[in-house]
């Protein structure tokens, strides 16, 4: 086997099960979610403990710092290099996260997107300060309506994305994304599971992972964060749970409504986790998190190697 991925909405299990299989098979736990790539953030996203950490090898784990706008791509390039590293060593990669496009990635490669030239992306940043996610979403819908028809209004990360490659190219970001790309991953000798607990128990558990979460310090972390003046564009900003803390902290939101925000925009995040990889990510096996530990296990034995 050349590689296991886990992956599954947000509080399924996903950490302890690849911990149990790294230290089963000597292999290496990969970060494959967004936001716990940012040092930053250890508490509110969920980031696997310094005891955990100890327990068996992690990589691309709180490796990035808050201000950059680490993307898809990046990860790429660090998920590739990593890959070969861990090939040369003889270890089994365990990607683990929530992150469908990073899975999505691994197993079918990233469009060749051209890169944006740091003016570029400057001057569309700026003069896309103060402006609220639907107002970018408009102007994308000016420039490039079929772009701007795949994304969300509230997702602002996206829309300067594809507003920065527009203003550097000419030509609309998903003309580039139709593009086939390399795989990172021979499909062949990678399995994919993708932890699917029963959806009222998962709510319970999102509600009381935040309130785990606030008990064990996200609320000074978020603090931290917000006392850097970040752009709140930037991803690490966005992180649920950190909008509406940061607005408790400025005094334009009540504790208790900070957290039912976070409890919520998780649990809608979820919901989105299932979508993307049922409609994207056929290549995963649906299993409960019960039967997670046999199934994978089994898997472990019966693939042939690399």
């Amino acid at each position: 086997m050349s590689a296991l991925l886990i992956a599954g909405p947000t509080a399924s299990g996903k950490s302890a099960l690849a911990i149990r299989v790294a230290e089963a098979t000597g292999g290496v736990v990969v970060n494959a979610d967004s936001m716990q790539v940012y040092r930053d953030l250890r508490t509110i996203t969920a980031r696997p403990s310094l005891a955990e950490e100890a327990q068996v090898p992690h990589r691309l784990f709180g490796h990035v710092d808050g201000l950059e706008n680490y993307s898809v791509g990046r990860w790429v390039e660090d998920a590739k290099a990593l890959i070969g590293e861990l090939r040369a060593q003889g270890r089994l990669p365990i990607f683990t996260g929530g992150t469908g496009m990073y899975f999505k990635a691994l197993l079918r490669g990233l469009s060749d997107i051209p890169a944006v030239p740091d003016d570029v992306r400057s001057r569309v940043r700026a003069e896309a300060e103060g402006l609220s996610a639907p107002e970018l979403h408009a102007r994308l819908s000016a420039v490039d309506p079929a772009t701007a028809a795949g994304l969300r209004p509230s997702d602002p990360q996206r829309i300067l994305r594809a507003l920065e490659v527009f203003e550097a190219t000419g030509a609309p970001l998903v003309s580039f994304q139709a593009r086939p790309g390399v795989p990172l991953l021979e499909p062949s000798t990678t399995r994919a599971f993708f932890l699917v607990p029963e959806r009222e128990v998962l709510k319970a558990r999102i509600d009381a992972r935040f309130v785990t979460m606030m008990d064990e310090g996200a609320l000074s972390e978020v603090e931290v964060l917000a006392a850097r003046g970040l752009d709140p564009a930037l991803p690490v900003m966005r992180a649920h749970g950190v909008p509406g803390l940061i607005d408790y902290l400025r005094g334009a939101s009540t504790l208790e409504a900070a957290i039912e925000r976070g409890q919520r925009d998780t649990r809608a995040y979820s919901k989105r986790q299932f979508t993307f990889v049922r409609h994207q990510l056929p290549e995963f096996e649906m299993v409960a998190p019960e039967a997670a530990w046999d199934v994978v296990s089994s898997s472990l034995r019966s693939l042939p190697p690399p």
